[in-house]
């Protein structure tokens, strides 16, 4: 038997709700089957099996809460089929875990303990430690082959192209192989050291916890670059916080990663929260008691301030304190993302106005026949199937450029994202095909993806594949932006709200006009000012004259 361990689900994830079971104890399950649906702080994950077997175990109920690097449920193989020891961990075996030595040169008693502390161990698996690294250089580990760990205590350094980071242990139990050596080099997503958990250590005594002097060497660490369970803003003490208030044994601040998630959504320091749970571990309700009292008297007294007597200052002090929030999730991708593509990109833009009156009235007059199928017809729809049709004539808009810059790629088919402003951040999901797709067909999938996004449900294939996208500004407000293309695209549309606005007839008449205004920005790279010109009179002309749209469609 062997615990599938759930893998890294995105960039910070650390826990995520465990949505709905797909599988059953007893089900026997095929590879690649999905499984599960957890649904993290950005959108719902399906988790497919990593080979065949049977399910022997569920680890948690709908509902609950589970682990990004823990256990998820429990498989055993077919009968005459081995179970592969590397897809428990989600990852194909890496070079390094194939040059592992065996069990015999590794401490043992006899031959049958070590098999059965083999069948009760599982992987540590490395987790991401920063954007883009894949592989780190162990600098010294802090544990030993047959030590006991307890959760949360640092197990080893290792060192990035960045900074020098801290990894600590997910579970307590007993180390039984380190897969390297101080100097070599550990890829992540791939196993770090095995053990076996303390619960499933029969008739284990639970160990008292070591504590270890502090370590020498370098100590330095990027504000990013701490260990996957580490929050360093929320756990620097404050002036008039005790240093080591609600410290472990470890010289941490124990806390799950809800609570450290908590922490930073109500803008608190984990430093200043006395912890009640064991070893000062800080618990959820630690934390809604200190903002309770924080909010009620404007700021809580710690041992130093109730001495002060002029408790007016300290809550002057406390309103003007600036309240940080760390760059995370879906905003902290945006960011970097839109600073790699401002940086690496030559922009340039390029503006003109639509009159879009008769494509409004088309609109009008098609509604009550699309809304019949219980689908909204506004204007996206119609502005994107112009769009797919514009870029049939002109493939430059929908390519992308190799990574070298020698090669432009021109995709087969146009996926248009749209830009959603959700919950968890701006989100570009994409309606796959539009050139092929009807005008209906198109409102399905706005209406669709537009409501996954502001629950944060939209699918990661939803978020993939796109290849040209569109920021709807005007949906808020905005007449006039500059957009960030959104790489490996290579241009992208912003539009405008439309305005009721005076204009010159055939006649020289004064009449009223709906219009919109648009602004491209392109990759200068490889597409230049004709060229973006000629692509937006097609699509301009689809959308003033929306009946010649029929005369392109396949």
């Amino acid at each position: 038997m062997s615990d599938f361990i759930l893998p890294d689900i995105g960039e910070g994830i650390v826990e995520c709700e465990l949505v709905k079971w797909l599988i059953q104890e007893g089900d026997v399950i095929e590879e690649d089957q999905p499984v599960a649906e957890v649904m993290t702080d950005k959108a719902l994950v399906e988790i497919p099996a990593p080979h065949a077997g049977r399910v022997t175990r569920l680890y948690h109920r709908e509902g609950e809460t589970a682990r990004v690097h823990a256990p998820l449920f429990a498989v055993e193989p077919l009968e005459g089929e081995p179970l592969e020891q590397a897809s428990a961990a989600g990852t194909e075996e890496s070079p390094a875990q194939a040059e592992v030595p065996d069990a015999s040169s590794a401490p043992s008693s006899d031959a049958s303990g070590r098999e059965d502390e083999d069948a009760a161990s599982e992987d540590f698996i490395l987790p991401d430690i920063g954007e883009g690294i894949v592989e780190c250089e162990v600098v010294e580990w802090r544990i030993r082959e047959g030590d006991e760990i307890d959760e949360d205590q640092p197990v080893v350094d290792v060192m990035t192209d960045k900074a020098l980071v801290e990894i600590t242990a997910p579970r307590a139990g007993r180390v039984t192989r380190l897969y390297y050596q101080p100097r070599e080099s550990a890829r992540v997503h791939a196993p770090l050291f095995a053990y076996v958990p303390r619960d499933r250590q029969a008739g284990a005594a639970v160990p008292s916890p070591r504590h270890e002097p502090a370590r020498s060497g370098p100590t330095e660490r990027g504000p990013t670059e701490r260990g996957p369970t580490e929050t360093a803003s929320a756990e620097r003490p404050r002036a008039g916080s005790s240093a080591d208030r609600g410290r472990g044994p470890y010289g941490r601040i124990p806390a799950s990663p809800a609570v450290r998630r908590l922490v930073r959504e109500l803008g608190v320091s984990l430093a200043d929260v006395p912890g009640s749970g064991k070893h000062g571990r800080v618990l959820k309700e630690d934390i809604l008691a200190f903002k309770k009292a924080r909010d009620g008297k404007g700021a809580t007294p710690t041992p130093a301030a109730s001495s002060t007597p002029d408790h007016a200052t300290a809550e002057r002090a406390a309103d003007d304190e600036v309240r940080v929030e760390p760059l995370r999730g879906v905003r902290a991708a945006m960011a970097r993302r839109m600073s790699e593509a401002a940086a690496t990109i030559p922009h340039f833009s390029y503006g003109d106005e639509i009159d879009v009156t008769e494509l409004l009235a088309l609109r009008e007059r098609l509604k009550p026949l699309v809304e019949r199928d219980g689908i909204r017809l506004t204007l996206m729809p119609l502005v994107m199937k112009a769009l797919g049709l514009a870029v049939t004539a002109y493939p430059i808009l929908n390519s992308r450029l190799s990574d070298d810059g020698r090669e432009i790629h021109y995709q087969p088919h146009c996926n248009v994202g749209m830009a959603v402003d959700s919950r968890a951040g701006l989100l570009v999901p994409n309606v796959k095909r539009v050139e092929r797709l009807s005008v209906r067909e198109i409102a399905a999938e706005v209406a669709r993806l537009t409501e996954a996004a502001r629950e944060g449900r939209v699918a990661q294939a939803d978020l993939q594949g796109g290849t040209i996208s569109i920021s709807n500004i005007g949906a808020l407000g905005g007449t006039y932006a500059a957009p960030i293309i959104n790489p490996p695209e290579v241009a992208i549309v912003a539009l405008g709200r439309v305005q009721t606005l005076p204009r010159f007839d055939a006649e020289g008449r004064v009449v009223s006009r709906s219009i919109m205004t648009i602004t491209w920005s392109g990759d200068h790279r490889i597409i230049d000012g004709g060229t973006i010109s000629r692509f937006c009179n097609r699509w301009k002309d689809y959308l003033e004259a929306p009946q010649t749209m029929l005369l392109d469609m396949a």
